[in-house]
């Protein structure tokens, strides 16, 4: 389809937190032909991704694919373990966690919400001292979201399980890692979490239209007392063809020939190799925005995530006017700001298949843009990001302690 638009040379610079830029080699792994999703080849894939996804969650336990967005997997979460009437307890970490808040409201479910400046991520602490004052443990599950999308910030969830724990409190432990799964170090198994939700769009490198619910024995067995309406959702009707490598419907066939060839490419690089890159990407735009002299959103840097950086703008600039000026200049993509959010802030994605060129480039068109949009601002930023990047590639055991 031809347009009268000019073509724009290179690549696009997609920088927001998901969708990321999918690799070349995935895109060939997706190029196949659709094949019998009954016949003995599907089962091979099926078995691969459904065996690989245990690996990438770090779960002995089964993990459900969905055709999907992760908004799907929220849903099918809440619905496999509660029932209408249910209390669950979240956190007001940002907008993502308000809007999964908002479909436990929808679906019949009752949300207990502990407020929050949206600058910080669960504060295990207030979810202890929440607990501990149910005694009658009316509330049914705890949900969390590990890396919040709008905001940059993470959630501990370590320490939201010792919370859980210390309480003595019988809730379930549902967790969101739609943008942190594949990014940030994640252990299902090893903080004893129940149902633990994804996507395909972000770490995983994939095109948008698969998400996960990974599980726990616990998850399991609560899921049999459920009297939420499912079908679509249910685990009961999708485990007994996983086990065989089938779906009970139509699956997202070539999308799990690019699942599988992320699964491969992940642990080829290391996964505890990712997480470190990520890591290291996160606190090199984090000293570019401190030098440009710009807010990190997120306050408390224990809570700093290192799928994207959220930065606010200085008062009387528009951070949507910004973000058009640089999307127009330098054809780069930069997270909006969102709902209560909205022009306040820009976010830089960082996650995904990048690496320190990437990143640099993505800087320098943030410092770019912001000289082109007047946006008030020290220079240095990118030359901050590049000291860091070249201390971490002559001191690589410097930049792992880091």
């Amino acid at each position: 389809m031809s347009s009268n638009a000019a073509r724009v040379a290179g690549r696009h610079f997609l920088q927001i937190p998901g969708p990321t830029p999918v690799p070349d080699r995935i895109l060939r792994a997706m190029d196949m032909p659709t094949i019998d999703h009954r016949g003995p080849e599907f089962q091979k894939l099926g078995r691969r991704v459904l065996d690989g996804m245990k690996s990438i969650f770090k779960t002995a336990n089964p993990v459900i694919i969905y055709p999907a967005s992760g908004t799907g997997a929220w849903e099918a979460a809440l619905v496999n373990v509660l029932s209408p009437g249910d209390k669950v307890l979240m956190f007001e970490t940002g907008h993502f966690a308000t809007l999964w808040k908002n479909m436990a409201t929808k679906l019949g479910i009752v949300p207990e919400f502990i407020a929050s400046d949206w600058r910080i991520g669960a504060d295990a602490a207030q979810i202890e001292a929440r607990l501990r004052a149910d005694k009658n443990h009316e509330i049914k599950a705890v949900c969390v979201v590990h890396n919040e999308t709008s905001t940059g910030c993470i959630t501990r969830i370590d320490e939201v399980r010792k919370a859980i724990d210390a309480a003595g409190h019988p809730a379930l432990f549902l967790v969101d890692t739609i943008s942190s799964l594949a990014s940030i170090d994640y252990r299902h198994d090893e903080w004893g979490v129940d149902v633990t939700v994804s996507g395909s769009q972000k770490g995983l490198m994939l095109p948008p239209g698969l998400s996960f619910n990974a599980l726990s024995p616990k998850a399991l067995a609560a899921a049999k007392a459920s009297k939420s309406p499912k079908l679509f959702w249910s685990w009961e009707e999708m485990l007994p063809h996983n086990e065989r490598g089938f779906f009970p419907y139509t699956p997202g066939t070539n999308l799990l020939y690019g699942l599988a060839e992320a699964i491969d490419m992940l642990h080829e690089e290391g996964l505890e190799n990712v997480f470190a890159r990520h890591d290291r990407h996160a606190e090199a735009t984090r000293r570019a925005v401190r030098a440009w002299g710009l807010e990190i959103l997120c306050r408390e840097p224990k809570y700093y995530s290192s799928s994207l950086t959220a930065v606010m703008m200085p008062d009387g600039h528009d951070a949507d006017a910004f973000r058009e000026k640089t999307l127009a200049h330098f054809d780069m993509s930069l997270g909006t700001g969102l709902t209560k959010l909205a022009g306040r802030v820009f976010r830089i994605g960082h996650l995904g298949d990048t690496n320190d060129l990437t990143i640099l480039g993505a800087l320098a068109g943030v410092e770019m843009g912001l000289s082109v949009a007047g946006v008030p601002h020290r220079q240095g930023g990118v030359q901050a990001a590049i000291n860091y990047l070249t201390e971490c590639a002559a001191s690589p055991l410097r930049a792992a302690a880091e």
